[in-house]
């Protein structure tokens, strides 16, 4: 059992004997960087803004006929993962203030607001990707600068009768270091530039909704009409009030509601 414990470790046992400390850091590094670019990924699955099939209908709907019915669509989804879609709430905070008339400036100082805030999560884990991607050929670089203080620290304890085998350990070490950095720098940065990528796509994507939401007038009452609305209404108070139907409010359909008729 010792035996195959050994075999199992041998391989990081050498890699850190062949580049030293510098290995230990860089490998501390590159488990950083995975636990940010994983929890970039969970964070996004779940939190990220997503313009939904059903969010497309109801804004559809709204810049067809900007009336409360696509504000009724937004409601009417109530599962989990579309309450954690911070477009949503956007949508709807867009949408009632445009139906109960507050200041425009207000309102896109409001949603500028909620922007940034739903962007948020993102920024640290994409700065410490970056962080990484930085650090790895700066640290390689310290690995090559130490690995050549060795050899010639060497060198200069034999008196200038260094043989190869006594400088080959330090300029191995260096190579070493310097290899490893490259290696985890590389694809960190690649990393990086992707969700940097996703995360300017998101807040295009953020702002041309709102613009598509805040664009469309809403019907308005002129005031002639509303001045013959106020004389019908002082006219109706002399006759007797006759019941009109009121229109059913609107409700959330089931899948099921079709099926159960």
């Amino acid at each position: 059992m010792a035996n195959s414990a050994d075999v199992y470790a041998t391989p990081l046992q050498q890699l850190i004997d062949m580049g030293g400390p510098v290995i230990v850091v860089l490998l501390v590094l590159a488990l950083v960087g995975l636990i940010a670019f994983f929890y970039l990924l969970l964070t996004a699955a779940v939190f990220a803004p997503r313009l939904s099939r059903p969010l497309k209908k109801a804004l559809a709907s709204w810049q067809e006929k900007p009336t409360p019915d696509g504000l009724h669509q937004l409601d009417c989804q109530s599962s989990w993962l579309s309450r954690q879609n911070p477009l949503q709430a956007m949508m709807t905070t867009a949408m009632s203030g445009r139906l109960a008339q507050r200041s425009p400036d207000t309102l896109r100082e409001a949603l500028s607001r909620d922007a940034r805030a739903a962007l948020e999560p993102f920024d640290a884990p994409l700065k410490v990707l970056e962080v990484v991607a930085a650090l790895a050929p700066l640290l390689g670089l310290l690995g090559t600068v130490l690995g050549m203080m060795a050899s010639f620290s060497a060198m200069a304890t034999s008196e200038g009768q260094a043989s190869a085998s006594q400088l080959s350990g330090g300029i191995y070490e260096a190579l070493t270091t310097t290899a490893a950095g490259l290696v985890l720098a590389i694809p960190f940065a690649a990393l990086a530039a992707w969700a940097e990528f996703r995360l300017r796509r998101l807040n295009s994507m953020v702002n041309a909704t709102l613009v598509s939401v805040l664009t469309p007038e809403l019907p308005e009452q002129s005031e002639e009409s509303a001045t013959t609305a106020s004389e019908r209404g002082d006219s109706a108070n002399d006759q007797p009030q006759r019941s009109t139907p009121q229109p059913e409010p609107m409700t959330c359909e089931t899948p099921f509601a079709h099926a159960a008729g």
